[in-house]
């Protein structure tokens, strides 16, 4: 089944696509960055880099810091964080139902393809 990879350029050098999603998801999920980079092989600097970078195009911060508690602390997504992931899943879903019938063609004819015998060149 073909599917889409949506990538959205906000604007100079600020772009937000499935990787940086599922970042956010994963922070919201686990609590923690760092628990976030690991489940998505990914280490921290890496993670903590993807963060900055959203956090410096949007303006203000996609993920805050959770201080203190028995376990130290950690991190949550800001309430624009949230709303990315929102609003992101939702472009995400109008654009599979949008895509269907095209995607269902693509794979129709790649199926096709496969089935036609290869031509002899001269």
């Amino acid at each position: 089944m073909a599917s889409l990879s949506i990538r959205i350029d906000v604007g100079p050098g600020n772009r937000i696509g499935p990787g940086k999603v599922q970042l956010l998801e994963m922070i919201a999920e686990h609590g923690s960055i760092s628990a976030a980079g690991r489940a998505l092989g990914m280490s921290y600097r890496r993670a903590w880099m993807l963060i900055e970078a959203m956090n410096s195009g949007f303006g203000q911060p996609v993920v805050e810091p959770q201080i203190g508690g028995k376990a130290g602390g950690g991190a949550r997504l800001s309430a624009l964080g949230t709303d990315l992931v929102a609003h992101y899943r939702a472009i995400e879903r109008a654009a599979d139902r949008a895509a269907a019938p095209f995607l269902d063609r693509i794979v129709a004819s790649e199926r096709n393809a496969d089935d036609e015998p290869p031509t002899a060149s001269p």
